[in-house]
């Protein structure tokens, strides 16, 4: 019992309080200083979590934020009577108003001081602040010009709190208050809110005749310039779900309580529609047009359930000749003699074509990689070769084509499946990584079962070191975030000047291909506005090349009104002496939606002599036929766009490429099927250059995406197109 009671005692005495405690509590400080003993109140003083230094500095800062927007609405009224922008500014004040209340009450209780320190008169350097000059331009401003500078201002305005929410939350023990947390986000969501009815009202100030197109699956509005609309194919069966042509994601129901409430909330805000909700999760079955090839009278078109094939009939429609089922994702295609190579990436693609998926880990039926068809009868494909990769296959390029032997380059974006499953494939490690290459692969003609991988060139290597080029992130303020370089999404080959330009995450760069299987980098670039180095394409001389930026992943709606003009665009770069010199951007000019994904993805050349003329796929953005022969004064010579898929909820959709051939546009519409144009003679295009653009003569009969071809014209259609010029 004695014994029992002393060690009682001995823990009692070890729980006594802190202040308690005989020994000295010392703080050694840097390397060399003089020890420093302090009390338990200084010790346990980082353990107040209550709010920390990054939090306080949000608030201070974010008051100063609002403020600004508070001035900017109560410049509205004696400037404009838009009914859209007086409400807007209305909901602006008091929102801030409230927001700045609580922000001062959070400081006060705290005892901290509301105003930030050293702040004096740079606080329009803060994200998104309107500059003293804007200010003025935007208090000098009347009428339209007043709404819509007030529109652009404050769009950015209100994504800069946006950004300084993200930031805060990013630093380590901010808003750990749960009363904070709760604020930030609410900021975040009132200001994205705000944002989306900014742009939706910005749009309607647009003259441009895309900018407020109906939404319809089947019944969309359209807009066309300068093209004619020749034929729109619907999917074959097969390649849609008949239940749900669309794709369209299924409606959340809601619980009887959840429905209550949402119309006790109408009734307190009559703004606001009974909007419904939508699943957030994609379907195990996609039916998504993508990629085209041409070879003679024939078109293929991939999908991410395997492929059509099509004769181009009268007036360049095409007419079914078979439908090819072979689920993979991706889907890009090309076509070398009797060969048709196609990219497989999805995780649940089969080695058979199998339309059951693989759901194990590691699994000997998965495919990811290049399969290759035998299509001597197109009404028959057979598979008879395939080529398993680490990171399967995006997309592909055909480098060099004889009657023995393909050689393609492949790149893969995906992850990089298990050694387990494929031997050599690691993600992480040394010089053995799957990332950071590209494959080079050889397939023989006569037996492409034996296809392989021959080589695995490390294209992004500095200084002995594989990931040498952008290693991610941003390139300062407002600028935008880029992908790491470790690998490219498409590389177009230049054959004809031992060129290819690879548009790789990070970076744009271009490779001496002379020897095909051995391709060296020779220089590259980086863009500040640019956040996914898509896809590149040379112009017909190769003194010009194209790379386009996915910004966003091609699913989000990235063309509205208040979007940067320089994000998810077209850069321009010359090529002089081997250098990439950059020359100018393009963007889609007409806003689009909040429910229509839109940027820049796949296109063409379309080859008129003399000038350097472009058709651009933008998703749900349409087509653009774009002049950049100044490549310092890009405009657009041709347009056709459709409304959003539909109008509650985005879908994935749009044009996934437009490419010309033997004188039409074809375009892979990715959820309602296959688009044919025809370009018209205008103020920017003559009959005679149209009709040597139909004339122009492509080696082989071939087109592939991404193996570009120099085309010739025969004299007499660029005697007649130099002479329509000039008048003649």
């Amino acid at each position: 019992m004695i014994a029992r009671l002393s060690l009682t005692a001995a823990l009692l005495a070890t729980s006594a309080p802190l202040a308690a405690q005989a020994v000295p509590i010392v703080l050694p400080g840097a390397p060399g200083a003089t020890p420093r003993v302090i009390d338990a109140t200084e010790a346990i003083a980082l353990s107040d979590t209550r709010f920390s230094p990054a939090d306080v500095a949000f608030m201070q800062g974010m008051i100063v934020h609002h403020q600004q927007a508070v001035e900017m609405a109560q410049l509205v009224e004696d400037r404009t009577n838009n009914d859209a922008i007086l409400k807007t500014s209305d909901r602006i004040e008091a929102g801030q108003k409230d927001e700045m209340d609580f922000m001062r009450t959070w400081l006060k209780d705290r005892n901290l001081e509301v105003a930030m320190q050293g702040m004096g008169h740079a606080h329009h350097t803060m994200k998104g602040m309107a500059s003293p000059e804007q200010m003025r331009e935007l208090a000098a401003a009347n009428g339209t010009a007043f709404d819509r500078l007030f529109l652009e201002l404050m769009v950015a305005h209100h994504l800069g709190a946006v950004d300084m929410v993200d930031e805060l939350h990013g630093v380590t023990g901010s808003a750990y208050d749960p009363v904070m947390y709760e604020f930030t986000n609410d900021v975040v969501t009132d200001q994205k809110a705000e944002i989306d009815r900014m742009n939706a009202t910005l749009a309607t100030l647009s003259s441009d005749p895309r900018a407020t197109l109906a939404a319809g699956f089947r019944d969309a509005g359209e807009a066309i310039s300068n093209l004619r609309l020749v034929a729109a194919l619907e999917k074959p069966a097969g390649f849609f779900d008949p239940e749900n042509p669309a794709q369209l994601k299924p409606v959340k129901a809601k619980d009887e309580d959840e429905a209550k409430a949402d119309k006790t909330a109408r009734k307190d805000d009559k703004e606001e529609d009974d909007k419904p909700e939508f699943g957030e999760r994609g379907s195990l079955l996609s039916f998504s047009f993508t990629d085209m090839a041409f070879s003679g009278d024939m078109l293929v078109a991939g999908s991410y359930h395997g492929f059509n094939a099509y004769r181009l009939g009268d007036d360049g429609v095409p007419q079914l000749v078979s439908s090819i089922v072979c689920p993979g994702g991706q889907g890009d295609v090309s076509i070398a003699g009797d060969l048709l190579v196609m990219s497989v990436q999805d995780r649940r693609a089969r080695v058979d074509c199998g339309l059951e998926g693989v759901d194990e880990k590691v699994s000997e039926e998965r495919f990811r990689g290049i399969r290759i068809f035998d299509i001597s009868d197109i009404t028959r494909p057979r598979q008879v070769g395939l080529v398993q990769t680490c990171r399967g296959s995006h997309t592909h390029s055909i480098v060099e084509a004889d009657d023995k032997r393909l050689i393609v380059y492949n790149s893969g974006t995906s992850y990089v499946r298990d050694d387990e499953e494929l031997e050599g494939c690691y993600e992480v490690g040394g010089d053995n990584t799957a990332l950071f290459s590209i494959d080079v692969i050889e397939v023989p003609v006569a037996d492409p079962a034996s296809a392989r991988i021959v080589d695995r060139p490390r294209v992004f290597a500095r200084d002995g070191e594989i990931a040498g080029l952008w290693r991610g992130g941003d390139h300062g303020d407002g600028t935008q975030k880029t992908t790491r370089t470790d690998m490219c999404h498409d590389i177009t080959v230049f054959p004809a000047k031992n060129l290819a330009a690879g548009a790789c995450s990070g970076n744009g760069i271009i490779l001496d291909i002379a020897d095909p299987l051995k391709p060296v980098r020779i220089d590259d670039v980086t863009d500040k506005g640019f956040a996914y180095w898509h896809s590149a394409t040379f112009n017909n001389d190769g003194t010009k090349v194209l790379f386009t930026d996915e910004w966003g992943g091609g699913g989000r709606p990235r063309c509205q009104a208040g979007d940067p003009k320089s994000w998810g665009a077209d850069a321009f770069y010359g090529i002089e002496d081997g250098k990439l010199v950059y020359r100018g951007t393009y963007k889609l000019p007409a806003p689009q939606g909040d429910k229509e994904n839109c940027v820049a993805h796949n296109g063409s050349i379309i080859p008129v002599p003399g000038r350097d003329i472009f058709v651009q796929a933008w998703y749900q953005g349409g087509i653009s036929v774009i002049d950049f022969t100044d490549a310092e004064d890009i405009h657009e010579i041709a347009y056709f766009d459709r409304g959003p898929i539909d109008e509650d909820q985005l879908v994935t959709g749009g044009y996934w490429s437009a490419y010309w051939y033997n004188g039409r546009i074809y375009a892979t519409e990715i959820s309602r099927g296959l688009d044919v144009f025809a370009l018209e003679p205008s103020e920017f295009l003559t009959a005679e250059e149209i009709a040597a653009a139909e004339g122009a003569v492509y080696a082989g009969g071939l087109f592939n995406p991404q193996t570009q071809t120099q085309v010739t014209w025969p004299d007499e259609l660029v005697a007649a197109a130099e002479a329509s010029r000039k008048g003649g």
